[in-house]
């Protein structure tokens, strides 16, 4: 059921690559390396690529140029890593949408989550949000039922794009309620929540990290938490269970690259990467926003990912979400 996504996953050694020379291993880098981003920017997965990007260049001594590239469920960007070639200088943001759900949501994917990748680290996971336009009347679950049921086409809810766990999270939401509700797809984060405080939209699903600020500066105000319990950020957000409605369910952002990276490049990276997460500079930023920092080995979060895959496509099915 959408409610119990707290999975567990078994880990298992996964192969990345093929061992490098040491030559390679110790030339590496020696050029700026190219960050893909597959959403727009102002959304979570742009913003965790920054807050990982700048320490990460200081520590590998070579610019980390990020590269925004949305569409199809955060397909395109992550296609393009797939196909680059494996040297260690074309990275991706990997998410829960393009590695989790759009795999199983769209037919026409070309690339697999998990054999044409290098899996190097998990960021961070974090809790989805209901946030509402101050102007919608809506201040909490019951509001947002009332006015959903008697608006003669129900509420129109925006996302960051199709096949994002906010796309399934508001399709599970309409199940729930006994009507389906609008989904509006937007090409990233950003770009809803500017539809939302602007009034095109009345509510959004969007991760915690990107709405942070939003809910703090009170431009939207948040109605419910997907996380289990309430979050210490946010003490004064109830989550959907306190207000009767038993969904929980977190997204998440990891680094990958192109499959058959060289071996020393991945290790590498994953011990800068975790390095960066343990640090006390990250992790109270990660806390400020939400999010809560990984620590998987690369085998660990390509094991990760390939339960994902799995659990996803079953959970796409049962909702029968459509990518708009």
């Amino acid at each position: 059921m959408f409610g119990k996504l707290s999975r567990r996953h078994a880990f298992m050694a996964v192969g990345l690559s093929p061992m490098a020379t040491p030559a390679l291993a110790q030339a590496w880098p020696a050029q700026p390396i190219r960050l893909i981003v597959p959403f727009a920017p102002g959304g979570t997965t742009d913003l965790i690529a920054r807050l990982v990007a700048t320490p990460l260049q200081e520590r590998l001594g070579q610019p980390i140029i990020i590269e925004n590239r949305p569409g199809a469920g955060a397909t395109v960007g992550s296609l393009m890593a797939a196909q680059a070639a494996p040297d260690g200088y074309t990275l991706v943001l990997s998410n829960i949408a393009s590695h989790g759900i759009s795999p199983s949501l769209y037919t026409n994917v070309r690339y697999d989550a998990v054999r044409d990748f290098s899996h190097v680290a998990l960021l961070t996971l974090n809790p989805s949000v209901f946030v509402a336009n101050p102007r919608s009347g809506i201040s909490s679950m019951a509001d947002f039922a009332r006015i959903h049921r008697q608006s003669p086409r129900g509420l129109d809810m925006a996302s960051s794009g199709a096949g994002s766990s906010n796309h399934l999270l508001i399709v599970r939401m309409g199940q729930i309620l006994g009507r389906e509700i609008n989904h509006i797809p937007f090409r990233g984060a950003g770009p809803a929540m500017t539809a939302v405080i602007g009034g095109q939209v009345p509510l959004m699903s969007d991760s915690l990290p990107s709405a942070a600020s939003h809910i703090r500066q009170g431009s939207v105000r948040a109605v419910a938490m997907s996380s289990a319990e309430r979050h210490p950020s946010f003490p004064d957000v109830p989550t959907l269970r306190e207000q009767g409605y038993d969904l929980v369910t977190s997204s998440w952002f990891g680094l990958s690259g192109p499959a058959r990276m060289p071996q020393p490049v991945v290790e590498r990276l994953s011990r800068e990467v975790r390095a960066i997460l343990a640090s006390a500079e990250i992790r109270a930023r990660f806390a400020e926003i939400g999010g809560t920092p990984g620590e998987f080995s690369p085998e660990e979060y390509a094991a990760f990912v390939m339960a994902e895959v799995s659990s996803w496509a079953a959970l796409v099915r049962e909702s029968g979400a459509q990518p708009d």
